[in-house]
């Protein structure tokens, strides 16, 4: 029996590292002709690229895996795992490059080999704009919070690179060397601000928050809608990687027979699963002959 190919989040993660390896290496090279410290901290900043893509590239061979007898509801959690230590590090690459700001604005280092740097900065945009819109592409194809995560990781080095031309043009065009501190300081503030938002998403995914509002608010509408049930009660959601969980209890009336209530529930679990096919559903459902949710909560306080 053949064994599987590779998933398209994992091929993602290895074009993401291939990436970031020759970016790395022609950046450091143009580094030791022109002496450019902004295009030494893009460089660093992809060297760091590498290693997270690779991380992310092991996550996700990891959380890929079926649930086993010891982690029975799967490994999707380490998809917040890897997004909250992507973020960690994205973070740290903002206040890299907020400190290498501050130290221009100080210093005003001068740039030699304008010319080389230009073209190199301007050739590694295009690269990363290139690798940005196809991890974008497979994070909204498969909802992977992980490739989420490097598609951000690389539009901020898209932002970062596209403030160093900037800064490059406006200094080969005045001599105006202040100007590369204070672009610098501008990109690292919002690569601080997109980094935060990222950890609070996997954080939240590890402390089991619940679904959004909408995908909740059609579950429900799919329980109301379905005739046969008198009510629920007990709905909870949760994701864990690219699972969503749903918990709930079905209120029958008690003449109704196992057989017809079953069906029923089969046909809300088909429906909810509609709601958003490109994620994988545990869907758990209670059925009830009463209402008794009032008794179960007095029994749990």
């Amino acid at each position: 029996m053949a064994k599987p190919g590779l998933s398209l989040q994992r091929k993602a993660t290895i074009v993401a590292s291939a990436t970031a390896a020759f970016l790395v290496l022609i950046k450091i090279v143009v580094w030791m002709v022109s002496g450019s410290v902004a295009i030494l901290a893009s460089a660093v900043d992809s060297l760091l690229d590498i290693f997270v893509s690779i991380f992310n590239c092991l996550v996700l061979r990891s959380s890929e895996r079926p649930p086993d007898e010891r982690f029975n509801y799967g490994f999707g959690k380490l998809e917040a795992i890897a997004a909250v230590v992507e973020g960690l590090v994205i973070f740290a690459s903002g206040l890299f490059i907020l400190y290498e700001g501050a130290h221009k604005i100080v210093h005003q280092t001068p740039v030699t080999r304008l010319d080389i740097s230009l073209g190199i900065m301007i050739f590694s945009i295009i690269v990363t704009g290139c690798l940005v819109y196809f991890l974008n592409y497979v994070a909204q194809k498969t909802g992977n919070l992980v490739i989420k995560a490097d598609a951000l990781h690389y539009k901020t080095d898209l932002f970062t690179n596209s403030a160093v031309v900037l800064s490059l043009l406006i200094i080969h065009l005045t001599g105006f060397y202040l100007i590369d501190g204070i672009f610098g300081i501008g990109i690292a503030l919002y690569i601080l601000f997109s980094a935060v938002s990222l950890i609070k998403e996997g954080v939240l995914m590890l402390m089991d928050v619940s679904l959004d509002d909408e995908t909740v608010e059609k579950i429900i509408g799919v329980i109301k809608e379905t005739p046969g049930i008198n009510s629920y009660h007990f709905l909870k959601t949760r994701k864990s990687g690219h699972f969503n969980f749903v918990d709930v209890h079905l209120v029958f009336t008690p003449e109704i027979s196992l057989q017809e209530a079953h069906d029923i529930a089969n046909q809300v679990e088909e429906r909810i699963k509609k709601i958003d096919p490109k994620q994988k559903w545990v869907i758990t459902i209670h059925l009830d002959p009463t209402d008794d949710s009032e008794k179960l909560k007095t029994a749990t306080n």
